[in-house]
């Protein structure tokens, strides 16, 4: 299942959706409650994400965004006490059905993290790795192929082209981030999920990677944590706020930041609460 055949674009949609312009839910969470040990994380979350829009995660430290975005490529199996009740399907299947390969998931669900996370390899191998590893190049032309291509989605091979033999770690912030996403993007996800990816970044890369952003939505799902409610007004599609490990409400972004059907939103974008 998570390996569907894809496009050039690494877009799962079918050519008749995309032409109308149809939005569809991709991620669907039902019932969701979350335990780390015997503390509550998350209590009843219900959420849609629809394929190839930006949905923001916002809420004030603590609230659970995070905790629920990494249920989504199961990230939380890697902490021993922690526990996640209710359904979590992409494209109607289950992801914590026993038989789902977590690796296949992972491959199929990317991650990008808060900080610029690099491996200690050169440009190229950083996006040459989980190609190799997955398995997604023939030969060596597909794999030049695949690293230049995740270069220039995550606009950076400009500025990288005649030194990808250097270290990805000599990269200044900004660029760490975009070569992280670069590699997330070389395993060919469908879904890509960004937790606060630019809140160590100055305002000038920030930029560059909102940018990013908005072009890879054509071929992707983006989930995104951010602590800031400007980014997520500019980016997002869709928003969704959470307060003390409840999903308090979702909806348009527009919606959400001026007409707010619940009081606690309100509170929080007004700065009432946070």
């Amino acid at each position: 299942m998570f390996m569907e055949v894809q496009d050039a674009q690494g877009n799962g949609q079918t050519s008749g959706q995309a032409a109308r312009g149809e939005s569809e839910t991709v991620i669907t969470a039902r019932d969701v409650d979350v335990y780390y040990g015997n503390k509550k994380a998350l209590e009843g979350v219900n959420l849609d994400i629809q394929r190839h829009q930006v949905t923001s995660l916002i809420g004030p430290s603590g609230c659970g965004k995070t905790t629920f975005l990494r249920c989504l490529n199961r990230m939380n199996d890697l902490i021993d006490i922690c526990r996640v009740t209710g359904s979590i399907t992409i494209e109607g299947q289950d992801i914590y059905d026993p038989a789902v390969d977590v690796v296949a998931l992972r491959a199929h669900v990317g991650m990008v993290f808060q900080k610029p996370n690099p491996f200690p390899k050169s440009i190229f191998e950083n996006i040459a790795y989980g190609p190799r590893i997955h398995r997604i190049a023939r030969n060596k032309s597909e794999l030049n192929d695949i690293v230049v291509d995740s270069l220039k989605r995550a606009g950076l091979w400009d500025e990288v082209h005649d030194r990808l033999d250097q270290p990805g770690t000599g990269l200044s912030g900004g660029q760490q981030q975009r070569l992280c996403i670069a590699r997330a993007i070389a395993i060919q996800p469908k879904i890509i999920l960004m937790d606060e990816p630019c809140s160590a970044l100055d305002p000038i890369a920030t930029a560059k990677v909102e940018e990013l952003m908005e072009e890879l939505k054509a071929h992707f799902t983006i989930v995104i944590v951010t602590h800031s409610m400007q980014q997520a007004a500019r980016v997002s599609q869709r928003t969704a706020f959470f307060h003390l490990g409840i999903l308090v409400e979702q909806g348009p972004t527009e919606q959400i930041f001026t007409t707010p059907q619940d009081a606690r939103t309100e509170n929080y974008i007004t700065g009432r609460i946070g």
